[in-house]
C-alpha cells in the first residue's frame, strides 16, 4: 500500500489475468496436459510475478513514504525510477500472461519457436505468434493507462501543472509488456522443454534445471 496508483497497477494485472485465464478453457484443454480450470500458476510464479513489483514498491516507499508522487527526474529521481520500476514490472506480467493465456488459442496457425523461427505445436515454451504480441503489447499498454488515470485522480492539479508530462508512462507500460513476454519466450525456449505425450496433442512442460 506504498502507492494507490501501484495498488491500482496490481488489482488490474489480476482482474485481467483472472479472465484471461478462463477464455477458450475448453481448447486449452487439448493442448495443455497439465491444465487446470481457473489458472495453474503455482507459488513460485506467484512470487515471481508479484516479488520484483513488491520490492520496487517497498524501495518506493522507503524513499517517498505512503503517498503520490509524480514521474519526475529532475526533482525526485529515485521515487521516479521506483515507480516506473513497478510499472515495468507490472507490465510484463501482464504481457507475459495474456500472451500465454490469449496467444495460444487466438492464433489461426501454430506459433513459431522464438530461437529458431520453425513452426511448433500451441503452447510450446518459447513459441511465439503475432497475436501473442500484440496482446503482451496491449496488456502493457492496459497497465500504463492505468497508472496514468490514477496519477491524475490521486495529484492535485497544481502537482500535475508543474511536472512533466505523464502519459509516456502508458507506453512504457507497452514496451515492458511486449518485451517482457519476449524474455519469459527466450527463456522458456532454453530452460524448459515441452512436447507431445503418446496418447495426444496435449503440451507439457520439464524443466531443464
Amino acid at each position: 500500500m506504498s502507492s494507490y496508483v501501484f495498488s491500482a497497477g496490481l488489482i488490474a494485472f489480476f482482474v485481467i489475468g483472472s479472465k484471461a485465464t478462463k477464455v477458450k478453457t475448453s481448447m486449452k484443454k487439448q493442448i495443455e496436459a497439465d491444465y487446470s480450470e481457473g489458472g495453474q500458476r503455482n507459488w513460485i510464479q506467484v512470487i515471481c510475478n508479484g516479488g520484483a513489483a513488491t520490492g520496487f514498491a517497498t524501495l518506493y516507499m522507503l524513499e517517498a513514504g505512503c503517498r503520490e508522487k509524480p514521474i519526475d527526474f529532475r526533482m525526485s529521481y529515485y521515487e521516479s525510477s521506483y515507480a516506473l520500476a513497478v510499472l515495468g514490472a507490472l507490465a510484463c506480467c501482464c504481457g507475459d500472461t495474456l500472451a500465454s493465456e490469449l496467444g495460444s488459442v487466438w492464433s489461426k496457425g501454430d506459433p513459431r519457436l522464438i530461437t529458431s523461427f520453425r513452426r511448433v505445436p500451441r503452447g510450446t515454451n518459447g513459441g511465439i505468434s503475432l497475436v501473442g504480441l500484440l496482446v503482451s503489447l496491449a496488456g502493457g499498454l492496459i497497465i500504463g493507462l492505468v497508472f496514468l488515470l490514477m496519477t491524475v485522480l490521486c495529484l492535485t492539479g497544481y502537482a500535475i501543472r508543474s511536472s512533466p508530462p505523464q502519459y509516456p508512462v502508458v507506453l512504457v507500460g507497452g514496451i515492458c509488456g511486449l518485451v517482457g513476454s519476449l524474455i519469459d519466450s527466450y527463456l522458456g525456449a532454453l530452460f524448459q522443454f515441452s512436447g507431445t505425450i503418446s496418447r495426444g496433442l496435449p503440451v507439457y512442460m520439464e524443466f531443464y534445471i
